[in-house]
Order: structure tokens, then C-alpha cells, then sequence
């Protein structure tokens, strides 16, 4: 059985665990502070690398960024991550295969083999966190484009007139608005002009200082406020989903992260169906969590 040791670079963390080519962890999932240079990620990754040279047969890694066609080195800016972390050539901190995946991509392959999308040949994983993420697996394979940059689905416009910066410096970019951040932004901007704000149960807090936790905690209390802005978060969404599957024509589409579990996933899918000129989709709920993106790489390097 060969085994993998599986490490997920995050700006705030690194997890790593030995995981074999079936996707069963074999350690513990371990965690890290993300070093703040990029030569300190580097001596950790080696480091690692070293301490379990014996016991694996490669080493995958999954990280935020587009990655070369080779699977060696991150080719985008990373803005979480410490500058000059895009110049490292990561195939050097072992001597064993090393093989370097986009998060969102390692993701959308544990779904696939192992998860919510397993028997979709023909599947969508859509990451909703801090900014959105994409992975699309076509005829069995990852779409990943001449430069392995491929499906960037977050920086696509839904709109065309300039109506909010991304954190791209680009406007009217999908996670703009539908991502966490763009629920901050539409909280924010709806307590300014909706008068339910007035009576909701945050009506005494700086509108600068509401967040994405305030909007889910109102929905949870029935607060008609929060509730109009997550329906006004949900249309994002959808208008994002429905440009997806009609580009792609999925199987499925699988939204993972932490606000998955607040979508009424069948309300969704019924709204998405009416829409698109392709054949019907299944949306789901990611199975795999916060471990998809090291499973993802583990099952990867060691295919």
C-alpha cells in the first residue's frame, strides 16, 4: 500500500498527515502555525519531509494559488501567504515524487473519488470561505488549463457595471459577493438602506463591526433582518451556479465549506434547474470537510 505524507498549506496553518493511496489516514491529522516567510515554509516542509522520508513513498501537497503543469510550484500571487512563497520550487524538499495541487482542485478529486460527487464523472466542488474556490472534474479528469490556472470560478463577473471592488482589485468578481466576505459587504450595506435593520437584533452594533458570524446567528434567531440579507447572499449564489453548470454541464455541483449548511440545498437545486438550458444537476453538500484538499492531494500523487 503506498502512503503519502499529505500536507494542506493555509495563511494561518499547516495540517499534515500520512494518508494512503485509499484516502485512510494513517496518522493523526497534525497542525502548525503557517511560518511567516516564505524560506521558514520552505525549512518546515523539508523538515517534515525528512522526519517521515522512511514511512512514505511521496509527498502531496495542497495549497491555495494556480499550480504549474508539472505540480511543482505555485504561478499566482498568493496574497495570504508570505511574499516570494509563489518562487518556491517545492520539489526540492525531498527526494521522493513531491506533487503540488490547488486546494480547490484537491478538493474537488476527494469529492469525486470519495465523497459527494463519487460516481460524477462530470462534477463542480465550489469551496465558500474567505473567497471562493472552484474544481472541476470532466470526463473523470481535473480541468486544469494550459498553465494549470484553469476555472478560477471565483473571478468571474456577475455583473458589468462596476458595482463593488474585489480583493482582487478587479470589480463585480463572483466572490465579491457570495463568498464570507461578500456576506460581511451585504450586511454591511443592507443595514444602511433596509429598514428592518432598525428592529433587528443588532440594530445597536457599528454596522462596520457586523460580520458573517452576526448574519448566520440572526438567521438561527428568526431575525428578520439577517434573514433578508442571507436570501439577498443566496440570489449571489445562484446566479453564480446557474452560469456554472450551464458552462459545464455537471453531474453535480458540491458546495463545501462552512456555509453549506445553511442553504436549503433542494430550494437551491429546484431555482437552478428552472434556469438552465442543460440537463438537470444534483447539488450537494461536500462529505469530506475540512481534510479534502490533503486527502485530494494524497489520492493525486500516489494515482
Amino acid at each position: 500500500m503506498k502512503k503519502a505524507l499529505s500536507i494542506d498549506i493555509g495563511g494561518t496553518k499547516i495540517c499534515y498527515a500520512i494518508i494512503d493511496e485509499n484516502g485512510e489516514y494513517l496518522t493523526a491529522p497534525q497542525k502548525v502555525s503557517t511560518p511567516k516567510s516564505a524560506e521558514e515554509i520552505f525549512s518546515l516542509l523539508s523538515s517534515l519531509a525528512s522526519e517521515y522520508d522512511e514511512q512514505i513513498d511521496a509527498v502531496a501537497m495542497a495549497t491555495a494559488g494556480a499550480v504549474n503543469r508539472d505540480n511543482t510550484r505555485v504561478v499566482s500571487s498568493t496574497p495570504n501567504l508570505p511574499s516570494g512563497y509563489n518562487a518556491l520550487d517545492f520539489s526540492k524538499i525531498s527526494s521522493k515524487k513531491v506533487f503540488v495541487e490547488n486546494d480547490a482542485n484537491a478538493a474537488a478529486w476527494a469529492e469525486y473519488k470519495l465523497g459527494a460527487a463519487k460516481g460524477c464523472d462530470y462534477s463542480i466542488v465550489v469551496t465558500l470561505g474567505t473567497g471562493i474556490g472552484s474544481g472541476v472534474i470532466n470526463n473523470g479528469a481535473l480541468i486544469r488549463g494550459k498553465s494549470g490556472a484553469a476555472v478560477e470560478c471565483g473571478s468571474m463577473k456577475i455583473f458589468a457595471d462596476k458595482r463593488q471592488k474585489c480583493t482582487c482589485g478587479r470589480y463585480d468578481c463572483w466572490e465579491a459577493y457570495a463568498s464570507g466576505t461578500g456576506l460581511r459587504r451585504c450586511v454591511q450595506s443592507m443595514a444602511l438602506s433596509e429598514p428592518e435593520f432598525s428592529t433587528s437584533m443588532f440594530k445597536d452594533k457599528n454596522i462596520e463591526d457586523l460580520t458573517t458570524y452576526d448574519v448566520i446567528d440572526g438567521v438561527r434567531a428568526d431575525d428578520a433582518f439577517c434573514k433578508k440579507v442571507f436570501a439577498q447572499w443566496l440570489e449571489y449564489l445562484y446566479v453564480g451556479v446557474v452560469n456554472l453548470v450551464d458552462i459545464f454541464d455537471p453531474q453535480c455541483i458540491v458546495l463545501s465549506g462552512g456555509m453549506g449548511e445553511f442553504i436549503d440545498v433542494e430550494q437551491l437545486e429546484n431555482r437552478v434547474n428552472a434556469e438552465i438550458v442543460v440537463q438537470p444537476v444534483k447539488i450537494r453538500l461536500a462529505k469530506m470537510k475540512n481534510n479534502a484538499g490533503m486527502i485530494g492531494a494524497a489520492l493525486l500523487a500516489l494515482k
